[in-house]
């Protein structure tokens, strides 16, 4: 085995060594192992901005302006307060008859403008206008009636005087009588006199008593005549008063027949139609005034700097390239929840704190006439607290 391997090895070496011999070669071999590394080592980073040097430009260039508009926005919305749970409001209401009857005429439409006066509905107005005529005759025979019972008080008054006069009469009569009784007994006594003189005398003087007593009697009953005219004259007058009071309610219902706009806005959900019969207090209509607002329900940890009077940036959502300007007129003294249907009870063993939202009147400092704005809608407002 030893021969052999000693008998081959140098035949078989020697090719061995003729293929290994470029690796052990001290100059070349060198060489193309530092070519083959400097072509595998990658670009360096300056190498390649000098390469693409306008990209590099620009990019830094859009780097530097986002950075500087971050910063400026943050240095600017620090200063602000948004929400997302906004709302316009108004007070809306519905429009109603205040007398019943079969609608003539609804000269508007749905979602309409309307000024303050126009005429919204038109009710029937000929059973009113009959009623003005009842009251009307109804006060001109309180008057009648009042006119009356002043003549009689006038007929009373003569009559009294009368009366007077009678008793005055009488108690003449009643003087002489008595005077003509002392003599006819002064002259009994002394003798000169006769007991008929006496007597007639006598009964002429009862007679005269009792017929100034009637005189009397009848001044009295003229004088409670006239209480009685007066307390008559009182009563045609509080009649001819509720007559009065009828006929202005006649025609205040006649008027009631012409349903007119309190106040300018516009009409919505029209429900009347021509024709129809209503009853007082039936809706014809919903009715929004031009006078709205927002409602921004803020965070209760947002009002720390809130005031009222301070600016506001408002965008509607159904508008969103419109942005309205307005004022914070003032903050809900409570959260909402409070003052809701059923408010939130905390008096439990299970209490979470909640963040409460705290509603906050915008005012709008002038509505563009262009944007059919109305209440529900959603819109987001930026207030400036510091």
């Amino acid at each position: 085995m030893d021969a052999q391997t000693r008998e081959r090895g140098p035949s078989a070496e020697q090719p061995q060594r003729t293929k290994d011999a470029p690796k052990n070669s001290p100059d070349k071999p060198r060489e193309g192992a530092g070519q083959s590394q400097q072509q595998a080592q990658p670009p360096s980073l300056r190498d390649r901005l000098r390469e693409h040097w306008l990209l590099a430009t620009v990019s830094a260039i859009v780097l530097l302006a986002a950075l500087a508009g971050g910063l400026l926005y943050w240095l600017q919305i620090r200063h602000y307060e948004s929400t997302d749970d906004a709302f316009v409001e108004a007070r809306s209401f519905s429009v109603a008859s205040k007398v019943g009857g079969y609608v003539t005429d609804i000269p508007v439409t749905d979602n309409q403008h309307v000024h303050a006066g126009d005429l919204l509905a038109k009710i029937d107005e000929r059973d009113y206008r009959i009623a003005v005529d009842q009251a009307a005759a109804q006060v001109e025979v309180s008057k009648a009636n009042i006119a009356n019972v002043e003549a009689q008080l006038d007929s009373q008054q003569e009559q009294i005087k009368q009366t007077q006069a009678q008793l005055e009469q009488a108690q003449a009569q009643l003087q002489f009588s008595q005077e003509e009784f002392s003599r006819a007994e002064d002259l009994v006594e002394k003798g000169a006199g006769t007991v008929q003189r006496q007597q007639q005398t006598r009964s002429d003087l009862g007679a005269q008593q009792a017929n100034t007593e009637r005189a009397k009697t009848a001044v009295t009953a003229a004088e409670v005549g006239i209480k009685t005219l007066q307390a008559q004259l009182e009563g045609t007058k509080a009649q001819l008063q509720q007559s009065q009071a009828q006929l202005d309610q006649a025609r205040l219902n006649l008027q009631y027949t012409d349903v007119v706009a309190a106040q300018s806005g516009r009409v919505v959900k029209l429900s009347g139609a021509k024709g129809t019969f209503v009853t007082a207090g039936q809706s014809l209509m919903m009715f929004v005034p031009d006078e709205v607002w927002i409602v921004a329900n803020y965070k209760e940890t947002q009002l720390s700097d809130m005031r009222p009077g301070q600016p506001v940036e408002i965008r509607i959502d159904a508008y969103p390239g419109r942005k309205l300007t307005g004022h914070v007129d003032s903050v809900q003294p409570g959260s909402g929840t409070a003052f809701s249907l059923l408010p939130a009870e905390n008096a439990t063993g299970n209490f979470v704190k909640v963040v409460q939202r705290v509603p906050v009147k915008i005012v709008v400092d002038n509505w563009p006439g262009d944007l059919p704005v109305g209440p529900g809608m959603s819109v987001v407002p930026w207030t400036k607290v510091r």
